[in-house]
Protein backbone atom coordinates (compact mmCIF):
# COMPACT_ATOMS: atom_id res chain seq x y z
CA UNK A 1 0.00 0.00 0.00
CA UNK A 2 2.56 2.48 0.81
CA UNK A 3 4.62 1.84 -2.62
CA UNK A 4 1.14 2.34 -4.12
CA UNK A 5 1.14 5.83 -2.38
CA UNK A 6 4.22 6.90 -3.19
CA UNK A 7 3.90 6.54 -6.55
CA UNK A 8 0.47 8.35 -6.77
CA UNK A 9 2.63 11.15 -5.26
CA UNK A 10 5.54 10.82 -7.68
CA UNK A 11 2.94 11.22 -10.74
CA UNK A 12 1.51 13.88 -9.37
CA UNK A 13 4.73 15.80 -8.60
CA UNK A 14 5.21 15.55 -12.05
CA UNK A 15 2.08 16.59 -13.54
CA UNK A 16 2.23 19.57 -11.29
CA UNK A 17 6.11 20.41 -12.07
CA UNK A 18 4.52 19.82 -16.44
CA UNK A 19 1.92 22.95 -15.43
CA UNK A 20 4.68 25.25 -13.68
CA UNK A 21 7.14 25.31 -16.17
CA UNK A 22 5.23 27.33 -18.99
CA UNK A 23 6.38 30.86 -19.07
CA UNK A 24 4.20 33.61 -18.35
CA UNK A 25 5.03 37.11 -19.53
CA UNK A 26 3.26 40.10 -18.16
CA UNK A 27 5.76 42.28 -20.55
CA UNK A 28 4.15 42.41 -24.08
CA UNK A 29 6.72 43.64 -26.32
CA UNK A 30 9.09 40.83 -25.05
CA UNK A 31 6.21 38.48 -25.51
CA UNK A 32 5.84 39.87 -29.41
CA UNK A 33 9.41 39.47 -29.99
CA UNK A 34 9.02 36.03 -28.92
CA UNK A 35 5.61 35.23 -31.35
CA UNK A 36 7.26 36.66 -33.86
CA UNK A 37 10.78 34.34 -33.79
CA UNK A 38 8.17 31.36 -33.26
CA UNK A 39 5.49 31.72 -35.76
CA UNK A 40 2.80 31.50 -32.81
CA UNK A 41 0.54 33.68 -31.81
CA UNK A 42 -0.16 35.63 -28.44
CA UNK A 43 -2.78 34.12 -26.06
CA UNK A 44 -3.49 37.14 -23.40
CA UNK A 45 -5.01 36.36 -20.47
CA UNK A 46 -7.23 39.24 -18.78
CA UNK A 47 -7.05 38.03 -15.66
CA UNK A 48 -8.34 39.32 -11.35
CA UNK A 49 -5.65 36.86 -10.22
CA UNK A 50 -6.26 37.53 -6.83
CA UNK A 51 -10.21 38.50 -6.35
CA UNK A 52 -12.04 36.85 -9.58
CA UNK A 53 -13.58 33.79 -9.19
CA UNK A 54 -14.05 32.41 -12.86
CA UNK A 55 -10.45 33.66 -13.18
CA UNK A 56 -9.32 31.11 -10.60
CA UNK A 57 -11.87 28.31 -11.66
CA UNK A 58 -9.99 29.03 -14.81
CA UNK A 59 -6.74 28.45 -13.82
CA UNK A 60 -7.29 25.32 -11.54
CA UNK A 61 -9.48 23.21 -14.48
CA UNK A 62 -7.50 23.92 -17.71
CA UNK A 63 -4.52 26.53 -17.59
CA UNK A 64 -2.51 24.26 -14.46
CA UNK A 65 -3.08 21.31 -16.18
CA UNK A 66 -0.62 19.18 -18.31
CA UNK A 67 -2.62 18.95 -20.95
CA UNK A 68 -2.74 22.75 -21.55
CA UNK A 69 0.99 22.88 -21.03
CA UNK A 70 1.73 20.55 -23.48
CA UNK A 71 -0.63 22.68 -25.77
CA UNK A 72 0.50 25.75 -25.25
CA UNK A 73 4.00 24.92 -25.60
CA UNK A 74 2.86 23.80 -29.30
CA UNK A 75 0.58 26.32 -30.09
CA UNK A 76 1.10 30.16 -28.24
CA UNK A 77 3.28 32.96 -26.41
CA UNK A 78 1.57 33.04 -22.86
CA UNK A 79 0.83 36.46 -21.64
CA UNK A 80 -0.60 37.37 -18.28
CA UNK A 81 -3.09 40.91 -17.99
CA UNK A 82 -3.49 40.88 -14.41
CA UNK A 83 -5.59 43.59 -12.82
CA UNK A 84 -5.45 42.15 -9.04
CA UNK A 85 -6.73 44.44 -6.07
CA UNK A 86 -4.07 43.42 -3.46
CA UNK A 87 -1.06 41.94 -5.33
CA UNK A 88 1.25 45.63 -5.88
CA UNK A 89 2.65 45.78 -9.81
CA UNK A 90 4.88 48.40 -10.96
CA UNK A 91 3.48 51.29 -12.38
CA UNK A 92 4.30 50.17 -16.01
CA UNK A 93 3.12 47.29 -15.97
CA UNK A 94 -0.18 48.52 -14.52
CA UNK A 95 0.16 51.00 -17.16
CA UNK A 96 0.73 48.48 -20.24
CA UNK A 97 -2.45 46.38 -18.61
CA UNK A 98 -5.02 49.34 -18.98
CA UNK A 99 -3.54 50.19 -22.02
CA UNK A 100 -4.40 46.96 -23.59
CA UNK A 101 -7.66 46.17 -21.33
CA UNK A 102 -8.98 49.31 -23.50
CA UNK A 103 -7.55 47.77 -26.82
CA UNK A 104 -8.85 44.94 -26.37
CA UNK A 105 -12.35 46.57 -25.33
CA UNK A 106 -12.52 44.01 -22.22
CA UNK A 107 -15.43 44.09 -20.47
CA UNK A 108 -15.02 40.89 -17.95
CA UNK A 109 -12.71 38.90 -16.53
CA UNK A 110 -11.40 35.94 -17.14
CA UNK A 111 -10.90 37.18 -21.34
CA UNK A 112 -8.68 35.58 -23.52
CA UNK A 113 -7.90 36.90 -26.74
CA UNK A 114 -5.58 35.66 -29.08
CA UNK A 115 -3.79 37.54 -31.62
CA UNK A 116 -0.22 38.46 -33.68
CA UNK A 117 1.37 41.32 -32.59
CA UNK A 118 3.66 43.75 -34.51
CA UNK A 119 5.78 46.24 -32.55
CA UNK A 120 7.04 48.40 -34.90
CA UNK A 121 9.31 51.48 -34.25
CA UNK A 122 8.27 51.02 -30.56
CA UNK A 123 4.01 50.95 -31.14
CA UNK A 124 2.27 47.78 -30.51
CA UNK A 125 -0.08 46.71 -33.47
CA UNK A 126 -2.60 43.10 -32.91
CA UNK A 127 -4.09 41.19 -35.53
CA UNK A 128 -6.89 39.75 -33.56
CA UNK A 129 -7.68 36.37 -34.12
CA UNK A 130 -10.52 35.65 -31.84
CA UNK A 131 -11.29 35.51 -28.28
CA UNK A 132 -13.15 33.38 -25.21
CA UNK A 133 -13.25 32.82 -21.56
CA UNK A 134 -14.18 30.47 -19.36
CA UNK A 135 -15.43 26.98 -20.58
CA UNK A 136 -16.95 24.35 -18.85
CA UNK A 137 -15.73 21.06 -19.22
CA UNK A 138 -12.13 21.04 -18.24
CA UNK A 139 -8.85 21.13 -20.54
CA UNK A 140 -10.72 19.10 -23.48
CA UNK A 141 -13.56 21.71 -24.16
CA UNK A 142 -11.26 24.74 -23.58
CA UNK A 143 -8.62 23.38 -26.23
CA UNK A 144 -11.02 22.98 -28.38
CA UNK A 145 -12.72 26.55 -28.33
CA UNK A 146 -8.85 27.71 -28.46
CA UNK A 147 -7.87 25.53 -31.31
CA UNK A 148 -10.51 26.41 -33.36
CA UNK A 149 -9.67 30.35 -33.10
CA UNK A 150 -5.65 29.93 -34.02
CA UNK A 151 -6.16 26.95 -36.40
CA UNK A 152 -8.48 29.02 -38.94
CA UNK A 153 -5.68 31.61 -39.47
Amino acid sequence: MKNIYLIAVFFIGIVATQAQDLKWHTDVKEAIAIGNKEHKPLLLFFTGSDWCGWCIRLQKEVLLTPEFAKWAKDNVVLVELDYPRRTPQTPEIKKQNNDLQQAFAIQGFPTIHFANGIDKDGKVNFEGLGSTGYVPGGPTAWLAVADGIIKKK
